[in-house]
């Protein structure tokens, strides 16, 4: 799959060809449905629930700034001003829709607000907008204005059409819960049959698990789901699944190099997080790791395995994200 198939990218400028396409290391979310998101087997045999605990929280556990970080908003800047997609504060998941709408706790409005404009995750920041609507019409006089120029701002600067477009309804319609409910709907629309994509495709998983699927039939359907969902899910949860068929072992590591080759073909913001992901992931084949590192030399040139080389430094918490900020800039410097 090249940058240019995925269908995220159809109506796209060169400028944005990277900024529609999550990964990270995330937690198996379950959506609002009773069913498992994820396939046993994949998760060493643990359940969906029991997997999505050992991440989930609300925003004021699992979303805790980090150390060194006033706040979440901070956090979720330093994401930005890396191109990255916003992570939890400690790094071990990225945020998902979820967050946003299914939280026990009230998100920080300055968190949200950054989530909506700067998420490379365009779905996660329009169920940013969600809370912030919700908090806009419970009030009144000053308060209520300060949050009329917030979107004002978020109209202006935001990354995502999308999130423009329902900014400025929001603010027309003078925080009508008729029309959050009505913006609420039409994201549900689009998640909805990703994920029941997503399900299908992992029930391929299995079947590939158990020796059922021949390799290149599920290469073949990895593609196609892939081309399906782009766009419509959650990509934190897409790259959870990348995360465990790589970190499985009952699955072939000839697969695993095929799906490894084309997800070098991704746009770079994915790329850079998802191959990351397999280089630091525990219980990936110190194989595959190799291959991989001898697949991205021998395909991307000198700056793109500088930017790869630094975030798996990041991940494995060998550097800090200023440090980083920092080499960056010493990259981009022009030399005399």
């Amino acid at each position: 799959m090249t940058p240019r198939d995925d269908p995220r990218d159809r109506n796209q400028t060169d400028a944005d060809a990277d900024v529609r396409f999550g990964g990270g290391v995330a937690s198996p979310f379950a959506p609002r449905t009773d069913a498992p998101i994820l396939v046993r087997g994949l998760d060493s045999g643990r359940g969906a629930a029991a997997a999505a605990s050992d991440d989930a929280g609300t925003f004021t556990s699992a979303f805790a700034p980090a150390a060194g970080e006033s706040t979440l908003a901070d956090h979720f800047l330093a994401c930005c001003r890396l191109g990255r997609y916003l992570t939890v504060a400690a790094g071990g998941r990225f945020v998902i829709t979820d967050d946003f709408r299914l939280a026990a706790a009230v998100p920080p409005a300055d968190a949200a607000a950054m989530a909506s404009i700067y998420s490379r995750d365009f779905l996660v920041a329009e169920a940013a907008l969600l809370p912030l609507g919700r908090s806009a019409a419970a009030l009144t006089g000053r308060e209520r204005a300060k949050y009329e120029r917030l979107f004002d701002l978020i109209e202006a600067h935001a990354l995502a059409p999308g999130v423009k477009t329902s900014a400025h309804a929001m603010l027309e319609r003078d925080f009508s819960l008729i029309d959050l409910r009505a913006i609420e709907g039409e994201l549900d629309l689009r998640l909805s049959p990703a994920r029941n994509r997503y399900r299908e495709f992992l029930a391929v998983v299995a079947r590939l698990i158990q020796g059922d699927v021949a390799a290149r039939d599920f290469v073949q359907e990895f593609v196609d789901f892939t081309r399906t969902v782009a766009g419509r899910l959650d990509f934190g949860i897409y790259s959870f699944c990348i995360d465990r068929i790589f970190g499985s072992e009952r699955i072939s590591q000839g697969v695993k190099r095929v799906l490894a080759a084309e997800i070098v073909k991704y746009p770079p913001l994915v790329r850079r997080e998802l191959i990351t992901n397999i280089l630091v992931l525990p219980g990936v084949a110190p194989e595959i790791v190799a291959f991989v590192r001898k697949l991205i030399a021998d395909r991307l040139d000198r700056a793109q395995l500088i930017e790869i080389e630094l975030l798996e430094a990041v991940k494995v918490s060998r550097l800090s994200m200023g440090e980083i900020e920092q080499r960056l800039r010493r990259e981009a410097r022009p030399a005399y």
